[in-house]
């Protein structure tokens, strides 16, 4: 009986050591397909996309209360920049955070509201300013994009400023932006205490290359 326990017992174990291992499961994507970019130039500071993004998550027309924000910068020349969320890599926002509130998920940051004891570290942190604060609002929020599809603020836009692009097209909008602006735009009028004035942007700089 031994040995056909002993037999039986090596059968087993060299069907076994027959059978193929299970394949590895691949890890899981690191990072979003898609981001969110803007092309400045075409910004006509309407700010459609702070009332679209404050609905969207507070359900109120408050541009406050939006996790993006138009800044703008006068007399001349004019500049308008949407300020969101860059959804970095390796966030500073998340390094300094003294509670582990903050997460990246799907390569989305995330702030825990649970966890998030309102120290604004994130705040202070963030080298964009792309983390906001409310009175009304228990904890700092930021662009979350939305949880997936196309940002609202995007869908919102009437002139194409923001864009939800794949990651390897991020600068090519850029690119073809800079090109236009360069051949439209060597020159350009406005008017200063009274004064007409034109502005070359050839000439910029010239006086180094002399």
């Amino acid at each position: 009986m031994g040995e056909g326990l002993s037999v039986h017992g090596g059968a087993a174990e060299a069907e076994g050591a027959s059978k193929p291992k299970p394949e590895p499961k691949p890890e899981p994507r690191r990072g979003v397909s898609k981001k969110l970019t803007v092309i400045p130039e075409r910004c006509s500071g309407c700010r459609l996309c702070e009332l679209a993004c404050a609905i969207a998550k507070f359900g109120v027309n408050n541009p406050k209360k939006a996790a993006i924000r138009v800044i703008s910068i006068y007399p001349q020349p004019v500049i308008r920049m949407p300020v969101f969320c860059r959804q970095c890599k390796e966030p500073k926002c998340m390094e300094n955070c003294p509670n582990g509130a903050m997460s990246i998920r799907d390569g989305v940051v995330v702030i825990d509201s649970e966890n998030c004891i309102s120290c604004h570290n994130c705040v202070i942190s963030c080298p964009f300013g792309a983390i906001f604060v409310h009175p009304d609002v228990k904890t700092p929020f930021k662009c979350d994009l939305c949880g997936g599809g196309a940002p609202k603020c995007v869908e919102a836009c009437p002139t194409k400023a923001l864009l939800f692009l794949p990651e390897h097209l991020l600068g090519q909008a850029h690119r073809l932006m800079s090109v236009l602006k360069y051949s439209h735009m060597r020159e350009i009028e406005y008017v200063e205490k009274g004064v007409k004035k034109k502005l070359r942007y050839a000439d910029i700089g010239k006086e180094f290359f002399e």
